[in-house]
């Protein structure tokens, strides 16, 4: 009887595919993350909306505007580089509203205003930015649940 003798099957080449199963199982897991974080980063002052039909109003990315807001117990809050649950004087939220129209003239206010406030403070507000260097203001409103 004879030997065989095993022949050598030449090296193969490496394979130079890239696995991306992981990646794509961490884009999922990041993905969630993000969704459910999300909400959760939003902040903002407990205001009770007034609810009118109105047009939305148009801002664009690069201008993001400054909203001012008025809750029902008479406090002032600043929605915009500035830690907003923090309650501002009137005087406080004047001096740093003018200081953000100094910077940048074209910024727009917008006031959000509880709908239990007396219409005398929201004036008395909008004058005051007035007098700020605020030329136009917005007021923020929500739609009308439908009944």
């Amino acid at each position: 009887m004879r030997k065989q003798r095993l022949r050598r099957s030449p090296p193969k080449p490496p394979i130079s595919e890239v696995n991306v199963l992981p990646y794509i199982d961490v884009m999922l897991v990041l993905l969630v993350i993000f969704m459910v974080t999300a909400p959760i980063l939003t902040q903002g002052v407990d205001v009770e909306l007034p609810e009118v039909t109105s047009e939305p109003i148009q801002t664009d990315e690069q201008n993001e505007p400054l909203v001012v807001a008025l809750d029902a117990e008479g406090n002032y809050y600043l929605e915009r580089g500035a830690d907003s649950d923090d309650a501002l004087t009137l005087e406080e939220l004047i001096d740093q509203v003018a200081r953000f129209k100094r910077q940048n003239p074209d910024l727009p206010v917008l006031v959000r205003g509880d709908r239990r406030v007396a219409y005398g403070e929201v004036v008395i507000l909008m004058s005051r930015l007035q007098g700020a260097g605020v030329t136009q203001v917005g007021l923020i409103s929500k739609p009308p649940e439908d009944r």
